[in-house]
C-alpha cells in the first residue's frame, strides 16, 4: 500500500514514515503546493486539502496538521497557531497566558488520510500541557513554550528521541497505522 503525505517539512515526514511504514505500508513524501483555508477546526482545513489532493494525483494520501489550544483563549490560537508566532511569538503567548492567570494547553495533531472525496478518516493525538517562559534549543515553532504534563522540560529541551516517545504526532501516527494494517488485513481476507 503506497501512501502520499503531503508535507514540505522533511522532519514531519521521516517521523510520521519511522512509525507508519513496514513491509507492506510505504510513505512517500510529497510536496506539492495545495490551497489552505482558515478555519478553527483543523478537521475541516485537512479536508480541504485533501480533496484537493485528490484533484491533482490518483493515490491515497495524508496531510497532518499540529496545533496548539490555549486554555485561556477557549482553545485559540488552534491550527491558526503560525499567524500568532508571526505576530506576537512564543514570548507573546507565554505573556498571555501569565496575564490571563492560566498556563493550561492541550497540543494536538491531526491526521487526515483519504482515498477518495468519500472516504476520509481522521487520527488524533493529544497532550496536555502548560505554557511556559520560552526555554531549550531543539525543536522549532511553540515547542520553547510547551511543557507536557508530568514533565520538567518543554520539547524544546528534549532531544528529539526523548520528545518522539511522547509526542501528539507519534499518538496520531500509531492510530493511522492500525488502521491501515485493518484495512489490508480485510483486503487479504
Amino acid at each position: 500500500m503506497l501512501i502520499y503525505f503531503i508535507t514540505g517539512n522533511k522532519n514531519k515526514f521521516n517521523e510520521i514514515k519511522n512509525i507508519v511504514s513496514d513491509n507492506n505500508i510505504f510513505i512517500k513524501q510529497l510536496d506539492i503546493d495545495l490551497p489552505e483555508i482558515q478555519d478553527i477546526d483543523a478537521h475541516n482545513v485537512i479536508k480541504a486539502k485533501l480533496i484537493e489532493a485528490l484533484k491533482h494525483k490518483k493515490g491515497s494520501f495524508i496531510i497532518e496538521d499540529t496545533s496548539l489550544y490555549l486554555d485561556c483563549l477557549n482553545g485559540l490560537p488552534g491550527p491558526l497557531i503560525k499567524f500568532f508566532l508571526n505576530t506576537i511569538g512564543n514570548e507573546g503567548l507565554f505573556n498571555l497566558t501569565k496575564k490571563l492567570k492560566n498556563n493550561k494547553a492541550l497540543a494536538k495533531t491531526i491526521i487526515g488520510y483519504a482515498k477518495n472525496k468519500k472516504e476520509i478518516k481522521f487520527f488524533e493525538g493529544v497532550i496536555e500541557g502548560e505554557i511556559v517562559s520560552p526555554r531549550g534549543d531543539f525543536g522549532f515553532g511553540w515547542d520553547k513554550i510547551f511543557k507536557p504534563k508530568g514533565f520538567n522540560k518543554t520539547f524544546s529541551q528534549m532531544e528529539e528521541k526523548e520528545k518522539s516517545k511522547i509526542s501528539m504526532r507519534k499518538i496520531a501516527a500509531e492510530k493511522l497505522k492500525n488502521f491501515l494494517k485493518k484495512q489490508l488485513k480485510n483486503k487479504i481476507k
